[in-house]
């Protein structure tokens, strides 16, 4: 009777997927939801932790012995004249062979714990960046909303004016025409949000977003670090600890190849019967290669002359890790400085002309244009004011990525 249920498990085993993602309630997301999410649930992230778990077998191995031979040799085929010897080999590793492979092998999963620490630093960045482009994105949208409704209402106040003859047709067609504008720039909006929306959903796992809002302060500045803090901080960043553990790691590589100079002994323990004699004897040997014709000369070249070129990768990461951080603070103090005048000066200012220029159209003292620039006006200010908060988040965010927030073993 179990059979007709065969086709409905296949049918949903086919359905779910071979990995399934968290996804978030349906309920207002909070940054540290989302990157709670996103370091939890992110793909890249997950395969990251499976690569630092493959070395940690790999260091496991490293500190194999090798292991011993059993070997059996039949000297003639006549059981009167036979010699039988039973032979137990076992291969001795000399000069630091496995000492130096251990070292690499533990170097190698240092490297990849530094790794996975930098992928979650990546993924924190990535978060928190998408994060604050769905809270500006959320926040464009309402100055559209707010944007289309003042005029949609100066439409309808030029129309009664027109109709009243107060003003000519042609203010009210330009009145309809910045409408429609309007409408179609919060339908912009409305197409921005939904793709911050998704692209913040997606570091989860989630095509589809849950979420009903991101809440949190949109004109909230990040704080601006004392350039002491940075210097302290980039001296020990994730990416220029890699590139010097990058530059042990080949050192312990050529202490490998220098050590395979040096052959490996084999001692040999075994027993051999005599049938002709009627007796049996031990046998004891030590054998070891000669290396005349291969003492791995290229190989050890090949290793320094690699570990030459991690030195000078290093030095580069050194000096480009400088440029990228100065970039970022830089980035970072130019938009509060932008943020702090736009909130002091202009957006003010553009408010108070606005309110202005509406007063004096009630009054009939400006026309609907001069009412439209100011409002375009006031729309521009706060859309700048809020790309450069945006600008600020991305350049904070950044600079944590660059300086490392988290720990190797994090």
């Amino acid at each position: 009777m179990y059979t007709r249920f065969y086709p409905l498990g296949l049918a949903l085993l086919l359905a779910c997927p071979a990995y399934t993602h968290a996804q978030e309630a349906a309920t207002p997301l909070t940054l540290s939801n989302a990157v709670a999410l996103a370091l939890d649930n992110n793909p890249e992230l997950s395969a990251a932790r499976h690569e630092l778990e493959a070395v940690d077998a790999t260091v496991a191995q490293a500190g194999a012995r090798p292991n011993p031979e059993l070997s059996t040799l039949m000297e003639d085929t006549r059981k009167s004249t036979r010699t039988t010897t039973i032979q137990l080999n076992q291969p001795i590793e000399l000069g630091g062979k496995r000492a130096a492979r251990i070292g690499a092998a533990e170097r190698s999963r240092e490297a990849a714990r530094i790794e996975l620490a930098i992928r979650r630093d990546e993924i924190r960045t990535a978060a928190t960046s998408a994060f604050f482009a769905v809270l500006t994105a959320q926040e464009r949208r309402r100055l559209a909303q707010e944007s289309a409704d003042l005029a949609c209402s100066a439409a309808d106040a030029t129309g009664r004016r027109v109709t009243a003859g107060k003003i000519s047709p042609v203010e009210e067609t330009r009145a309809r025409v910045a409408a429609a504008s309007a409408r179609l720039e919060l339908s912009q909006a409305d197409g921005e949000l939904d793709l911050a929306r998704r692209r913040l959903a997606g570091l989860w796992g989630n095509a589809q977003p849950h979420f009903t809002l991101a809440e949190g302060a949109a004109g909230q500045l990040p704080p601006l670090p004392a350039i002491a803090d940075i210097a302290g901080r980039s001296a020990d960043a994730p990416q220029l600890r890699l590139a010097r553990l990058e530059v042990e790691r080949r050192q312990a590589l050529s202490k490998i190849e220098s050590s395979k100079r040096i052959p490996d002994a084999t001692l040999s323990l075994g027993r051999k019967r005599d049938e002709e004699a009627g007796r049996s004897m031990w046998v004891v040997g030590v054998s070891m290669p000669l290396p005349f014709l291969d003492s791995n000369r290229g190989n050890l070249e090949e290793a320094l002359r690699r570990t030459d070129k991690a030195r000078d990768e290093l030095a580069a990461a050194e000096t480009r890790m400088r440029t990228d951080i100065a970039q970022a603070y830089e980035k970072l103090r130019n938009a509060h400085a932008e943020v702090a005048v736009l909130h002091s000066d202009i957006l003010p200012g553009a408010q108070s002309a606005y309110a202005a220029a509406g007063k004096g159209f009630e009054l009939g003292k400006f026309n609907f244009l001069e009412v439209l620039d100011a409002q375009r006006t006031l729309f521009q200010a706060r859309s700048q004011y809020l790309r450069a908060i945006s600008d600020a988040h991305l350049a904070s965010a950044e600079l944590e990525r660059l300086l490392g927030s988290a720990g190797p073993n994090q």
